[in-house]
């Protein structure tokens, strides 16, 4: 019974609360992330301030330039070269829609059926980017020469006369057609559309194909229901990829073109390299930002997915 009676052992005291400790290096991944923002801002934010603040400006090279807030500009510079908006365009949509149908067959290739030769393959698709630009696109001056097998082949195979008729040729010519500057631009541009292609493809789960056959799919349904849907991350990225730079090439109109097949990068080169009209260049390059970001924006949101590659 004592036992029972006696008074329970006093509390210990309550421990004093402790501060939580310092975050230490909460400012690290500012500091980390400041070399790429100084970069952004003098290579990217600085000269754009001072090409929008030439946009605007009026005078000569002679007299010199003052910002006078011209904004006429523009629409001077569109009203007399949209011919040339309309035809980069045009040529940078067809380069795009080449190299997504060839694009999307050898990405599929790399990610299922390539096996040991992937490495190889993935080697051979980015082996243009170890040549310049401008050599690569020279050689398509050989190769599209007149004299050359690949002219003889399709005047062969009565082609030409079907893209003549289009309108992509002039008689038994390539050079210097719109089918020679999409060419150009198809291949010099047809690495940035296989890539993003493969990592999507290949971020696909192989069960998925095998559920899809244990339900009896076909091939052709298993792809429009499973693969295709799932790839279009890749399709939107290497889309993108290809379509901005194609849409802004001057080297492709240039070398393998004529004047009839001038694309607007090359209109923006002559006016501030020769002609020196330094306004209405600047004019034409927000201009052309600015219609290949509205594109782009709507593309976006028609295409139903955000998730780039």
């Amino acid at each position: 019974m004592s036992t029972l009676t006696e008074a329970p052992p006093p509390l210990a005291p309550a421990a004093p609360e402790e501060k939580p400790p310092r975050r230490r290096g909460r400012f690290t991944p500012y500091w980390l992330l400041l070399p790429g923002i100084l970069w952004l801002v003098v290579f990217f934010a600085l000269p754009m301030i001072y090409q929008a603040s030439t946009s605007v400006q009026t005078g000569s090279l002679e007299d010199g330039y003052k910002v006078t807030w011209h904004f006429a500009t523009y629409w001077d510079a569109l009203a007399e070269y949209w011919p040339q908006f309309v035809r980069s365009v045009l040529y940078a949509a067809a380069a795009t829609v080449l190299c997504l149908l060839l694009g999307y067959p050898l990405a599929y290739l790399i990610a299922f059926r390539a096996g040991r030769w992937r490495n190889l393959i993935m080697i051979l698709v980015i082996a243009p980017f170890f040549t310049s630009f401008l050599i690569r696109t020279l050689a398509w001056k050989t190769i599209l020469a007149d004299s050359g097998p690949v002219v003889g082949a399709l005047n062969t195979l009565h082609v030409l006369d079907l893209t003549d008729w289009l309108g992509w040729t002039a008689g038994n010519r390539v050079l210097a057609t719109p089918l020679a500057v999409v060419c150009g631009l198809t291949y010099n541009f047809l690495p940035f559309m296989i890539l993003p292609l493969y990592t999507s493809l290949e971020r696909i789960d192989g069960r998925l194909h095998e559920a899809a056959g244990d339900l009896y799919a076909r091939p052709w349904t298993t792809f429009r229901k499973v693969t295709f849907p799932l790839s279009m991350p890749g399709v939107v990225s290497g889309t993108l990829l290809t379509f901005i730079p194609a849409a802004g090439d001057y080297v492709n109109a240039e070398l393998l073109g004529s004047t009839d097949t001038r694309m607007i990068g090359n209109v923006i080169q002559t006016q501030f390299l020769r002609i020196l009209d330094y306004p209405t260049a600047a004019a034409l390059s927000f201009i052309l930002m600015a219609a290949i970001l509205l594109m782009v924006t709507i593309y976006i949101r028609r295409s139903g997915t955000e998730d780039l590659v």
